[in-house]
């Protein structure tokens, strides 16, 4: 089964934060970042074109030809991954095909609903699950 990591958000901007674990964790192996939609996975491929030279993350959308380390896409992934960034409203059925993955509980009351619904979902299907403060954001 999967290590099911929760960061408990201290704001509402849930992309900086998973641009930043991207970006302090793509090295450590390779990552799917599961999206919503199409739009959410075209917002978050710019987002990461937008980091930093000295924090550039290779990252391809799913369907592009490539095997870049991160991969963003809003169809469950084609090829293995070590980590999941969940950024949907459910947890995914094919979880547990990953070491890790990474689930965010959102400061408004309805995401943070959602975000007990999928807790309760990681745990009923035998996860092992902890729950984190985000690591502080880089100094500029």
């Amino acid at each position: 089964m999967s290590h099911v990591t929760f960061y408990l958000m201290q704001d509402d901007d849930r992309e900086a934060l998973v641009c930043r674990l991207i970006a302090e964790t793509w090295s450590g192996g390779h990552i799917y970042c599961l999206c919503r939609d199409e739009g959410e996975s075209l917002a978050l491929d710019e987002r990461l074109w937008q980091l930093p030279a000295d924090r550039f993350v290779p990252h391809q959308l799913q369907g592009e030809s490539g095997q870049a380390p991160v991969e963003i896409g809003h169809q469950p992934p084609r090829r293995r991954y070590a980590r999941l960034i969940n950024l949907t409203d459910e947890a995914p059925l094919f979880a547990g095909e990953f070491a890790q993955v990474v689930d965010f509980v959102p400061t408004n009351e309805r995401d943070k609903q959602q975000a007990r619904e999928r807790y309760k979902a990681y745990r009923q299907a035998g996860h092992t699950l902890e729950m984190l403060e985000p690591p502080p954001a880089p100094a500029p």
